[in-house]
């Protein structure tokens, strides 16, 4: 009877095996699939007056823009910037934008990018009134010149927007102590047109969100409003900032709706409409809204890691858009697990996840070295604050997964951390090479994928298979890295199991007090076989929004309510087989 029992669920594993190849093909041949954090040659740099513990890549405040069909990538202190057809491959463009300054650390910050006709502009930020204001009308051949060499705002995180009558607004500030401002530009001289006026500040004691602090305690500094971005939808200005600090894993943006360029402006129901505090890559603040060839709208925001410098940060993007009532969203469900890239017109309230779960979460880990205490262990722990690290940088420095049973294995992100690294400023002609190889019983094994004599710099490297591998094990071999150590901060491995999704979470509970209405206190039974959770919640049932991605816990401290609004929550298990049902929808008064 065993031997009966087995081979019927030997054959039904088989059968859903292959479903799931057929399914997965389909869908790799509409699309191909991208992962947070954004794979691109970031720079290495210190800010001065930042507390640092090492050299490392970091950048920020990043803006897309579609230029005669191709995507520009600005974003800050990277002495260039990237171009890309697909927002998939970017390649990198160098230049230097500032009249002056430092080797490796101080070019354009915080950038501001209009697309004008046949025009593309971009400017930094500055407190003073001798920044020019950059004109191209090919940069993908590095051809601009100063449209003004005197831009006599005096911006900082500045942002430029060009309404439909062709007048031209720039709205600017990054502050803990004032506003963000608007003002209007004149077409022809580049000039402001009259004083700026003040557009929106922060509500921290009414908008539990902006609150500074990794955990919205606000005890330390006021938070930061900055990051200005304005879109134009149906008639309305949706004026975009950042807050309440870049540091956190709160960092989102929030948006304000007005009928006007230069306001009045009133604060959305639901805020912030890009927030992503939970998972492997932390953040989505300080960015940009824009369409992709397909008029399909993205959302591309500031990733936190703020372990070497409190300024370390990395780029995401996320499918964003406007519900049927006008309210701005952005769809951060799953944010860094692989994602289908745009291949037509969509609806970004679909998640555009794959569907592929993380495989190798805290699963057993064994490696070549370990120095001091960067253990094994942080290579799979989803967070990318932590890391493991080789005691050296040489060829033959390991590190083998377990996923602990056999699965389907379709993608891999390799994430390295940069210890003891000696480069500083942008560097063009570094390389990572590796090799991947997998095994069913630790002892055969097969090559995966060989880069061997790869040239170029991949940070974040992922890497989607042509086709789906069987394997229990999988183990990355260092060949070369730039610099420094053989570190991982993520070796993140993506697929299918064979068994049962987790069932649907039960005593879900969200405790909400009088004394602070700005938080809640979620908490819910513990599934057994459950990986982690994502809890969804939002100012309406149909306008669940916000997401948080929670591992191996079964309470979560909400922070990111408005004082005096109604908020409805939901919540689902996930494991390596893939997404239980949802719960019930929860209303907290």
């Amino acid at each position: 009877m065993k031997f009966a029992n087995d081979t019927t669920r030997l054959f039904a594993q088989l059968v859903a095996c292959l479903a799931l190849l057929s399914a997965t093909e389909v869908a790799r041949s509409q699309s191909t699939t991208y992962c947070n954090p954004l794979n691109i040659d970031y720079a290495y740099g210190v800010i001065p007056g930042a507390i640092a513990q090492g050299k490392h890549r970091s950048t920020a405040d990043p803006v897309i823009a579609m230029f005669k069909g191709d995507y520009y990538l600005f974003s800050t202190n990277q002495f260039g910037y990237w171009w890309s057809r697909d927002m998939n491959s970017w390649k990198f463009v160098a230049r230097r934008f500032l009249k002056s300054y430092h080797q490796t650390y101080d070019d354009l910050c915080a950038p501001a990018v209009l697309v004008a006709g046949d025009s593309m502009y971009v400017i930094g930020s500055t407190y003073t009134k001798d920044f020019p204001l950059w004109v191209s009308g090919d940069p993908k051949a590095n051809v601009w010149h100063e449209a003004v060499d005197s831009f006599q705002v005096g911006a900082w995180d500045p942002a430029l927007f060009l309404d439909d009558d062709k007048r031209l607004y720039i709205y600017f500030g990054s502050s803990n102590t004032y506003p963000t401002y608007g003002q209007e530009i004149d077409r022809r001289t580049l000039q402001p047109i009259g004083e700026r006026k003040e557009m929106i500040r922060l509500h921290d004691d009414e908008h539990g969100w902006e609150r500074f602090g990794e955990h919205a305690d606000n005890t330390f500094l006021r938070p930061f409003i900055e990051g200005s971005w304005m879109t134009k939808y149906n008639g309305k200005y949706y004026l975009q900032y950042g807050a309440p600090g870049t540091e956190f894993s709160g960092y989102g943006d929030g948006v304000y709706v007005g009928e006007n360029p230069l306001g009045p402006f009133e604060y959305q129901s639901h805020n912030p409409f890009s927030l992503k505090p939970g998972g492997f890559a932390r953040g989505a603040g300080h960015g940009a809204t824009y369409q992709d060839a397909f008029d399909n709208w993205w959302h591309v925001g500031t990733i936190a890691i703020s372990v070497k410098n409190n300024f370390e940060r990395r780029i995401g993007f996320w499918p964003a858009g406007f519900d049927t009532d006008g309210v701005l969203y952005c769809n951060t469900a799953y944010g860094d697990f692989p994602q289908f890239l745009p291949d037509g017109k969509a609806d970004h309230l679909q998640s555009r996840f794959t569907g592929w779960m993380i495989l190798n979460y805290n699963k057993p880990a064994v490696v070549s070295s370990t120095l001091g205490g960067y253990k094994p262990n942080f290579a799979v722990d989803e967070n990318i604050k932590t890391y493991w690290s080789a005691r050296t940088g040489d060829r033959g420095e390991w590190l083998q997964s377990d996923l602990g049973a056999t699965c389907t294995v379709h993608a891999l992100q390799i994430n390295y951390a940069d210890q003891d690294a000696e480069l500083m400023g942008k560097q063009q002609n570094i390389y990572h090479q590796y090799v991947v190889s997998t095994s069913i019983d630790g002892k055969r094994w097969t090559g995966l994928i060989d880069k061997r004599k790869n040239l170029t710099d991949v940070p974040h490297e992922y890497v989607e298979l042509k086709a789906p591998v069987r394997a229990r094990f999988v183990k990355i071999e260092n060949v070369h890295v730039p610099t420094g150590k053989f570190a991982l901060s993520g070796f993140r491995i993506f697929g299918k199991g064979d068994c049962a999704v987790p069932d649907t979470v039960s005593n879900f509970v969200a405790l909400r007090g009088d004394s602070e209405r700005r938080n809640a206190w979620i908490k819910w039974q513990q599934v057994d076989d459950a990986v982690g959770y994502t809890i969804y919640s939002g100012i309406a049932p149909d306008k669940l929004y916000t997401n948080v991605l929670v591992y191996h816990a079964n309470e979560y401290y909400f922070t990111a309510m408005d004082k005096t609004r109604t908020y409805y929550f939901q919540i689902e298990a996930f494991n390596e087989n893939g997404i239980g049902q949802r719960s019930q929808i929860l209303k907290v008064e």
